[in-house]
């Protein structure tokens, strides 16, 4: 995950305890982000904001330089009804395609605990007689829905296959990096602190669009990603399958030293009472070779974690792996653990030599990798080969 999930940990002045992680963190971030060469410098108090991708360029490393954020241009800690943000209107805010209905991208808030959350919804064109699948994005750290939404082109697929896309968004209340505190005991119970809030938008969505609620999917990258798996964990009966790009295992971390010590080992330590991901669940994971964020072995253990769960649940895999070609230089290895029905159950993909960003992105988001296999390809067509037996 980005490294700056520590470095800007919890502006939340509720919590007396965020004084005295702050050297902590800051320590971290330095370690992370390969700051303590330089000499001279703070934390990061005076490095630039991270630079947006340009056309052609590959293997950035998301959150690698970051900026110091200041109180007074923090986002509001609620947004109300009538903020900005409801009436925004992006670029792509109307996909015109050729349909009695057009495809939508909107912004709206999601009220949980006294708080707003920003989200945004693609909705594909057309009047869909059935009801349609539902993709959950998590987006990493200093992300935003919109751009994550631009570097994934995941509505672009969406609209092929006539899927709805939700993006819930960190808000800088939270994290003032906006990252999603996976890593945080409160956030690792059904029903409380972020998973709450997600599912529950989840559920919201489910029950005010024209969705199928067996085929209701989650993914993210980083931070977002171990977010996922964390909700993957928490909530098997409302996800009919996971992914996890450049992402942690569920359970990883339940503090700041031990997520240390995950992103950078890649072996999680034996945390008294973390979650797992106990319930056999579908899963596609993407990790770069290269990533110098978040260690290629915590890819390696959400993947044996889902073997496992999978043939105690009964399941019988048959393993097998491909090179696979990306629309650029890189290409990867792919593991595919197949049922007996033939259907694929958990896929590995390792990216050669790719950096922490999102596997065949686009350029016009932050933190893509554009010359690698298409994480966004691969995730949905796999996605949907499953469904919630027991939703509904």
């Amino acid at each position: 995950m980005p490294s700056s999930f520590t470095a800007k940990f919890l502006r939340n002045p509720q919590l007396s305890r965020v004084g005295q992680l702050m050297d902590a963190t800051r320590l971290i971030q330095r370690t992370l982000a390969g700051l303590t060469a330089r000499a001279g410098q703070t934390a990061d108090s005076s490095l630039p904001r991270p630079a947006r991708p340009q056309a052609g360029r590959s293997g950035l490393v998301i959150d690698a330089v970051l900026r110091e954020i200041n109180a007074d241009d923090s986002a509001p800690d609620s947004v109300p009804p009538t903020s900005p943000i409801t009436a925004r209107k992006s670029q792509e805010s109307d996909i015109k395609v050729p349909s009695s209905v057009p495809a939508t991208f909107k912004s709206d808030v999601f009220a949980s605990s006294g708080t707003s959350w920003p989200y945004r919804l693609f909705t594909p064109s057309g009047t869909h007689d059935e009801p349609l699948a539902l993709i959950v994005l998590l987006h990493g750290c200093t992300q935003t829905a919109t751009d994550f939404a631009l570097g994934t082109a995941m509505n672009e697929l969406a609209e092929q296959k006539k899927c709805y896309v939700l993006y819930p968004e960190q808000i800088q209340r939270a994290n003032s990096s906006r990252c999603w505190n996976w890593f945080e005991p409160g956030n690792q119970q059904r029903g409380l602190g972020e998973p709450g809030m997600i599912a529950a938008l989840v559920q919201e969505v489910v029950a005010t669009r024209h969705v199928d609620a067996s085929r209701v999917y989650v993914t993210g990258l980083s931070a977002g990603g171990a977010m996922a798996a964390v909700m993957a964990g928490l909530y098997p009966d409302v996800f009919a399958a996971l992914g996890v790009h450049s992402g942690l295992p569920c359970g990883a971390a339940n503090d700041i030293p031990s997520a240390f010590n995950a992103m950078r080992s890649g072996s999680p330590p034996k945390v008294p009472g973390r979650p797992k991901a106990g319930a056999a669940m579908p899963t596609i994971v993407f990790h770069g070779t290269a990533d110098k964020t978040v260690h290629p072995d915590n890819g390696e253990h959400i993947v044996t974690a889902a073997v496992k769960a999978a043939q105690s649940g009964g399941v019988t895999l048959a393993r097998n792996e491909t090179r696979q070609d990306g629309s650029g230089a890189r290409t990867a290895r792919r593991t595919r653990y197949t049922a007996m029905d033939g259907t694929p159950w958990i896929e590995h993909w390792e990216v050669d030599s790719g950096p922490h960003a999102w596997s065949g992105g686009d350029t016009a988001g932050s933190y893509t990798d554009p010359t690698g296999p298409s994480a966004s390809g691969a995730m949905l067509e796999f996605f949907l080969r499953h469904r919630l037996a027991s939703a509904g």
